[in-house]
């Protein structure tokens, strides 16, 4: 298999642990078991002695009965059936693609986004091709560019709704609106649905899945419910012939996930709401601070994130994006993201939804590195 470097992955894997102040982290700020049995009221000496009697099979093989009755509870037409368990959202994305794509195959990629939704199928030899989103149109999807790209041998349109790194967020009709087009070609629509439910507003998130019969939800435990460490995530779909195809395929790769994940992530789904007020709650006051912050100062720019925990900021000056994080990290301890990580130059992606004290320290280190180098 002959594939890209996944570029953000290895610049999280080699700086994340050392930073001093992580303003590039994706996930809601991680709560500990501690943390999570106290918010969902769950015994902790009774959780604990009931697992520790447990033997440790494989488990529920199509995962666990509650869990799968966790995750429909977030959709408004999927049935536990419809569900595929996997090791993360990456091990979804990745399994959608090993299980569809073949050489050949027309494959339509946003971006930016996350580079699986392109690179993974350009590796299984696709015929990709890039729908890309401009700050002139709010980093969402144009449609007629979309169609100009659209053949009869159309596999797949990937999307990723709230947008990582922008935080865009496509209303309801605009993905009816892709919709319509992909069923035109009959090509499957998946959406990586990782930051779903992260609003700035109680407004519902529509889920591809509810709007489209060939649509693929790809999600996980880990930015909304703070929950990474389970490494747990899913694919959703209402195509039973893809989701079969999808469990046959998974016998060679997985079997399984693991019975410890399955049960917490239980817990945390039978107690969503109280988990999705702490983290709403968290990224709406992080992002206010983060808005103050761009407006105050004058060498960056931004598109205001709709939803989710990113956003990617621009810089007024002629370093690239690269050697700016890399000499800012050393300088001052904040931690970002290189916007050429995403194909976007002279920018980096903030991951907001850190503490508070965190936030705003990383800030003011950015600020600081901007001042000392603002004539480079």
């Amino acid at each position: 298999m002959n594939i890209k470097p996944f570029a953000v992955e290895e610049w999280m894997n080699k700086y994340e642990t050392g930073a001093k102040y992580n303003i590039a982290e994706t996930c809601v700020d991680s709560v500990s078991l501690d943390e999570l049995f106290e918010l969902t009221k769950t015994d902790k000496e009774k959780f604990l002695g009931d697992f520790c009697a447990r033997r440790l099979t494989y488990g529920d093989i199509e995962g666990l009965p509650e869990l799968k009755k966790g995750i429909c509870s977030l959709y408004k037409t999927l049935k536990p059936e419809e569900i595929v368990t996997t090791h993360g959202a990456s091990g979804a994305n990745h399994h959608v693609f090993y299980t569809l794509v073949q050489p050949g195959d027309r494959v339509i990629s946003i971006t930016p986004t996350y580079q699986q939704l392109y690179s993974i199928p350009e590796s299984y030899g696709a015929d990709v091709q890039f729908l890309h989103l401009t700050k002139e149109n709010g980093y969402l999807p144009d449609l007629n560019e979309l169609k100009s790209l659209l053949t009869p041998n159309t596999k797949m349109i990937c999307i990723n709704n709230p947008n990582n790194p922008t935080g865009a967020l496509m209303s309801t009709e605009l993905l009816q609106s892709i919709v319509k087009l992909a069923r035109e070609v009959d090509a499957y629509v998946l959406c990586d649905e990782v930051y779903r439910h992260l609003t700035q507003d109680d407004t519902w998130s529509t889920s591809i899945v509810d709007l489209y019969e060939k649509g693929i939800s790809v999600s996980s435990m880990s930015k909304v419910f703070s929950l990474a460490g389970l490494r747990l995530g899913w694919i959703a779909s209402h195509d039973m012939q893809f989701v079969r195809s999808c469990f046959s395929h998974r016998d060679y790769n997985l079997v399984s996930c693991g019975v410890f994940d399955e049960v917490v992530a239980s817990i945390a789904l039978q107690n969503k709401d109280v988990l999705l007020e702490r983290n709403r709650r968290m990224v709406r006051r992080n992002l206010s601070i983060l808005d103050a912050w761009v407006k105050a100062e004058p060498a960056v720019q931004y598109q205001k994130p709709q939803a989710g925990t990113t956003a990617l900021v621009f810089y007024d000056m002629q370093i690239p994006s690269v050697e700016f994080c890399d000499r800012m990290y050393y300088e001052t301890g904040a931690f970002v993201t290189p916007g050429d990580c995403f194909e976007e130059p002279f920018s980096f992606r903030i991951g907001y939804a850190c503490e508070e004290d965190v936030l705003r320290a990383g800030l003011d280190a950015v600020s600081t590195f901007i001042k000392n180098h603002k004539g480079e």
